[in-house]
């Protein structure tokens, strides 16, 4: 996918706030477990096919944590296709690591925001059009903890 020319200079710009706030948000766990979804996870929600059944270090989780940030926020940046502020683009990654690029690539609040609506595209964020929460759900369940996270990622996205 091709990067729009105006958001290039956000790779560049990823900041220690959006690599805390997915630190924040992911937790760490030197040891790999099994998350809500019973995906195989270590360090700060690194869920790759290369996880070894051993503890990792604190600093080989951060390695990982840096380059998944960037690999998220290429993604992003691939599938976005007008200009964004920096918040926005923050939100957006951090969305990203957490329901993956492709789910966050084909999700209603990318179409929202490459048609122009800003402000309704980061409210999709953290609800469905109906009121609803949204990507709150494991298996089903609505679980709070994710919604209190995508009721930040809107607020970060709406520069609250």
């Amino acid at each position: 996918m091709a990067v729009l020319q105006q958001n290039r200079w956000l790779l560049g710009a990823i900041s220690a706030a959006l690599i805390s706030s997915v630190a924040m948000w992911e937790g760490k766990r030197n040891v790999p477990y099994r998350d809500l979804a019973n995906v195989l996870t270590v360090c700060y929600g690194y869920i790759g096919s290369d996880i070894q059944n051993r503890p990792y270090s604190n600093e080989e989780c951060n390695i990982l944590l840096r380059k998944e940030v960037v690999i998220h926020a290429e993604g992003v940046l691939g599938c976005v296709k007008k200009p964004m502020k920096e918040n926005e683009f923050n939100a957006f990654v951090l969305m990203a690591y957490n329901v993956g690029v492709n789910g966050f690539c084909n999700s209603q609040t990318v179409k929202v925001f490459n048609a122009g609506h800003n402000e309704q595209a980061c409210r999709l964020i953290a609800y469905r059009p109906n009121g609803t929460p949204n990507w709150s759900y494991v298996n089903g369940k609505f679980v709070q903890g994710l919604f209190n996270r995508r009721l930040y990622e809107m607020k970060m996205c709406l520069g609250e």
